[in-house]
C-alpha cells in the first residue's frame, strides 16, 4: 500500500465502529508511512460534508480498490444512524 491508494475496509471491528467507519466503507490511504502493520486512512463523505474520520487501519483490515466511492460510505453511516 503506498499514500493516495484507494481502499475499503473488510471488517467490522468496534476500534472502527467506535470512530463511525464501518465495514464496506471506502477511505484512502493519508500518508506513505506504517507503523505496524496500521496505515493512516482517511473516510470522506460527498461535496462539502465533513469527513467521516481519519483513523489507524490495519493492512489485514482493507483491500485495496480501483476507485473510491464516497456515496457508498453515506449509505452504510446512514445505516447506523437514529
Amino acid at each position: 500500500m503506498k499514500e493516495m491508494d484507494c481502499v475499503r475496509i473488510r471488517v467490522e471491528k468496534e476500534k472502527y465502529t467506535k470512530e463511525g467507519v464501518h465495514k464496506g466503507m471506502y477511505g484512502w490511504i493519508c500518508f506513505d508511512e506504517c507503523i505496524n502493520g496500521y496505515w493512516l486512512v482517511n473516510f470522506p463523505q460527498c461535496y462539502d460534508r465533513p469527513d467521516i474520520a481519519t483513523i489507524s487501519v490495519h493492512e489485514d483490515d482493507m483491500e485495496i480498490v480501483p476507485i473510491m466511492y464516497a456515496e457508498e460510505n453515506e449509505k452504510i453511516k446512514s445505516h447506523f444512524e437514529k
